[in-house]
């Protein structure tokens, strides 16, 4: 099929190509988790493999031990390592533009802006898609959908299989959690807000190893912030350079993930140490053109790219992640 304006009729690819960093950076930057993962250098690309491994350590090496002199010292090969196993999400999003537009517009600078409007909108939706994604438990749209922190720090840690491990099975692969209205024996205020997460925040400390990231919902935002209403002086203008309002919980950002559109459930706080969560598109694969040649429709004047993007959320530490509901 033969269009008008030859010259411009791949534009779409081009364009996508050109900006598909930007448009990587643009999905970390719209979401808390993302980007404090990106502060901690745990967004990484895969270069292949039927599967995404993520290697951890299970147990403690049993031959650490005291020893005296010539005490003869144990050598026992020691299973301690293994991994957890996560299949590759997909998602994608057509840009598409009529022959008829291509004539309308057949000015560079007109169908630049053109694409460059569509572009953003797909850049948005996409970026959106794997924000509200991130905290799903996967099972959406047929078990196609990222495997989100409602599987991987879950409201029932002792089931289900998560990375392929069976946290019926391993307790070390189960985050931690508190109901407000059993563990804690009255439904979250902003009275009690803090003495709740003080005792969830206990469990999650190990050493140096403790929470670094907590997302909040609406309304236990709004129970901390009316907890804090007279020691303003919490507030973090760190995670406000990127481009997120936090306040402080020990040295925890406490950010609001909650908003217009967010994926959040209501009446629930996640409490994370995103050193053992990982963000892991594919790297040829991480919001880019399908295909960078032409795709036009077999039936219509119509060219079309997709924008497209694969990978998957993993961990190599659930029993560092903490959630908090009523």
């Amino acid at each position: 099929m033969a269009f008008a304006n030859a010259a411009i009729s791949d534009i779409i690819a081009t364009t996508i190509q050109s900006r598909n960093k930007i448009i990587a950076d643009n999905v970390t930057k719209n979401n808390a988790v993302l980007t404090w993962m990106s502060k901690r250098g745990n967004i990484k690309t895969v270069s292949g493999g039927n599967t995404i491994m993520e290697e951890l350590s299970f147990a403690a090496n049993g031959n650490a031990g005291f020893y005296s002199g010539y005490e003869t010292l144990p050598i026992a090969a020691q299973d301690v390592i293994s991994a957890a196993e996560y299949q590759w999400k997909q998602a994608a999003c057509p840009v598409t533009i009529s022959g008829l537009e291509e004539l309308m517009n057949s000015g560079p600078e007109r169908m630049i802006d053109l694409l460059e409007s569509r572009i953003s909108v797909a850049e948005s939706s996409m970026a959106n898609l794997i924000a509200i994604s991130l905290y799903g438990d996967g099972t959406g749209s047929g078990g196609k959908e990222i495997d989100g922190l409602a599987k991987q720090v879950a409201t029932d840690p002792s089931t289900g299989v998560v990375g392929g491990i069976d946290r019926g099975t391993w307790q070390f692969w189960r985050n931690k959690i508190f109901k407000a209205t059993t563990t804690g024996g009255a439904a979250t205020t902003k009275d009690n807000i803090g003495d709740y997460m003080n005792a969830l925040w206990a469990s999650l400390v190990r050493g140096n190893d403790r929470p670094d990231l907590i997302l909040m919902d609406n309304a236990y935002w709004a129970y901390f912030v009316a907890s804090l209403q007279a020691q303003q002086r919490f507030s973090s203008s760190e995670a406000a350079t990127r481009g997120f309002m936090a306040l402080k919980y020990m040295d925890a950002d406490v950010v609001l993930d909650g908003g217009i559109g967010g994926g959040m459930p209501v009446k629930n706080m996640y409490m994370l140490n995103t050193k053992y969560i990982k963000y892991r598109p594919h790297k040829d694969r991480n919001m880019v053109s399908l295909n960078p040649n032409k795709r036009y429709s077999v039936n219509q004047d119509a060219e079309v790219q997709i924008l497209a993007w694969a990978g998957n959320l993993t961990a190599s530490g659930l029993q560092f992640q903490g959630k908090m509901f009523e």
